[in-house]
């Protein structure tokens, strides 16, 4: 698509998307020193209007990365520590008794939880028992919480970036599929490399880490999701991503052979529109209306590594999600444009 076919508001609108990417990038920066795909794929979340689950060992900027994603965007932010004995109450607040100073009279006021933030770091949410999982990923997918009689709305600019301990499993509760499912993302940070490590130590031992500033409004996020959502797939790379989703299915007709060997389970729908919104997102991230094939490449282990399972054998044969991601994409032609399937 040119740029002659594009509406010339939505073409305004993907300029001030880029400069604001750009702007965002080169900020973060200035306090985070590398992790530049983890930092690009939040984003990427924040503007398909999901969630993300993140697998890091400690110490990897993870809460310095979302508090200064609040700052440069000027929204609130909370961070919720999951423990074993953490409440309900803890995390969406509670209903307190307010007595009227003019009439006397005494009513319900919410006393709102840090779930009520537009930003919202659940760290080690698989400490936290199943109950407070499930309070926690209702208002991740309503967007809404209860509250005793009353249905509270989240704000509607909410996001929920879940951590994990990858090496710590003593005491824990795993979510469960079904709960996996509902993150948008499935990120992993690794180690930095030894030059940002040594910049790193360099930059906090002489107090020179930067200083975030505000660039946009929750409003320009808000005008970004919905360009992100106004923009159009084309057939090829909406064919693609379902052809990726179909062929992750064991015994299928559309698996792999080695799908069948290795797979316990394949990705739901929500893997379909997990690829294309964030391709979409990306490719207007990086200045272009429309997403390509490349796109969809990009973000495909992210959101599919937690919607798929190898089996007993290929954790034999140490064959994880990735690999198995890997192995997909050879054997899903890129290249191919695949047909709508009849009703």
């Amino acid at each position: 698509m040119t740029s002659d076919n594009i509406p010339s508001d939505d073409l305004a609108a993907l300029e001030r998307c880029r400069a604001a990417y750009r702007q965002l990038r080169e900020a973060l920066a200035e306090v985070i020193i590398g992790q530049s795909e983890v930092i690009e794929q939040v984003l990427l979340a924040v503007l398909a209007r999901g969630h993300a689950l993140l697998e890091g060992a400690p110490g990897l900027a993870k809460t310095l990365l979302l508090r200064s994603l609040a700052e440069a965007a000027r929204l609130s932010f909370r961070r919720i520590h999951c423990t074993h004995d953490l409440l309900s109450s803890d995390v969406i607040g509670s209903e307190v008794i307010q007595e009227d100073l003019e009439t006397g009279r005494r009513r319900y006021q919410l006393s709102p939880g840090p779930l009520f933030a537009n930003i919202v770091l659940a760290e080690q949410i698989n400490r936290t028992p199943p109950k407070i999982q499930a309070v926690m990923l209702e208002g991740m997918q309503e967007r809404q919480v209860a509250i005793g009689s009353q249905v509270h709305t989240l704000p509607e600019l909410f996001f929920v970036l879940a951590t994990q301990n990858p090496f710590e499993e003593d005491g824990t509760y795993p979510l469960p599929q079904a709960q996996l499912d509902r993150f948008l993302l499935s990120i992993k940070a690794s180690y930095p490399s030894s030059a940002e490590e040594w910049e790193m130590a360099h930059r906090v031992t002489t107090g020179k880490i930067g200083r975030i500033t505000p660039l946009l409004s929750g409003e320009d996020l808000l005008r970004m999701q919905e360009l992100v959502l106004r923009a159009p797939v084309s057939d090829r790379v909406l064919g693609y991503a379902w052809a990726l989703v179909r062929a992750t299915r064991p015994n299928s007709s559309e698996s792999p052979e080695f799908v069948d060997k290795w797979m316990a389970w394949g990705a739901g729908p929500r893997g379909v529109l997990a690829l294309v919104s964030c391709a979409k997102a990306r490719a207007i991230f990086h200045g272009r209306y429309q997403a390509s094939v490349r796109d969809v490449q990009w973000i495909v282990k992210p959101a599919l590594r937690h919607r798929i399972a190898g089996n007993y054998a290929a954790q034999a044969n140490n064959l994880g999600s990735d690999q198995l991601i890997d192995m997909l994409l050879e054997a899903v032609a890129a290249d191919r444009q695949y047909e709508k399937p009849l009703p």
